[in-house]
């Protein structure tokens, strides 16, 4: 046996204590990070890379934003939907844009999936005088900022405390309504933009749900993905929320 292979013999038994360290590190951070951390991850070319946070369907395929382009994205089409300046988005694929203002050919239904992430430090919070929580009414004022006035209900000074189900977030002031009706394409194409624009925000907001148009977000889902809501009577287009967008804010506590 020459002096290399000596070498080489007595190096193979580090490399696979090595190999078998490195292994035992990841099993334990699967272990403890559970299917979250793998929910976040794609396969490509043989590869694990680490999906997306957010991705927009476009006519050209799926793209990949980041949440920081994704808030500048929707941000920007809502602002210059109401002819107003919107920020620069010279770095944004254009398909992107395009298919956030005008919603996808034929049909007007989701576009854009953020992965949720829920804050669990967050304090319960009560009524203001508004009927809504500190937290709903943060997010009724940026939503103003960006859409302008809206047609507003589910939440009234003082509280309400029918009309909804019985568990319903609207009962702690977390919840509100945007409407857009009639229903019509136009109509539907803009509670999207909302829908997109409120996904997109939903981390800086603490947003926990929104629903719209017979599809439901959820913060606690990781993927991000819209799924299908089933409203308690099919037919009622106010019930499948077809007229009005759906959102509220995490509870805080043990909520």
């Amino acid at each position: 046996m020459t002096n290399k292979e000596r070498h080489e013999g007595r190096r193979s038994p580090n490399r696979l204590r090595l190999a078998l360290y490195l292994l035992g590190v990841l099993g334990l951070a699967l272990m403890l990070l559970g299917p979250g951390l793998l929910s976040g991850l794609r396969i490509e070319n043989g590869s694990l890379l680490l999906r997306p946070e957010c991705t927009v369907e476009t006519s050209d395929g799926e793209v990949g934003l980041d949440r920081d382009e994704a808030r500048l994205a929707t941000t920007a089409v809502a602002l210059l939907a109401r002819g107003l300046e919107a920020p620069d988005t010279s770095n944004i694929d254009e398909a992107v844009l395009q298919r956030l203002a005008n919603g996808p050919p034929r049909d007007a239904g989701p576009s854009l999936s953020c992965r949720g992430s829920a804050a669990s430090d967050l304090q319960e919070q009560q009524l203001t005088a508004t009927g809504l929580t500190p937290r709903a009414e943060q997010l009724r004022q940026a939503m103003t900022e960006v859409f302008g006035d809206q047609s507003l209900g589910g939440f009234a000074p003082g509280g309400i405390d029918q009309g909804h189900g019985a568990d319903s977030t609207h009962y702690d002031g977390r919840a509100m309504d945007i409407f857009f009706r009639p229903v019509t394409e136009e109509n539907r194409r803009k509670g999207w933009m909302l829908s997109h624009w409120l996904i997109a925000h939903a981390e800086d907001l603490h947003i926990q749900y929104v629903i719209f148009d017979d599809r439901f977000w959820s913060v606690y889902s990781s993927q991000g993905q819209w799924q299908d809501y089933d409203a308690p009577e099919p037919g009622n287009e106010i019930l499948r929320h077809l007229d009005h967008v759906h959102v509220d804010v995490l509870g805080g506590g043990t909520a």
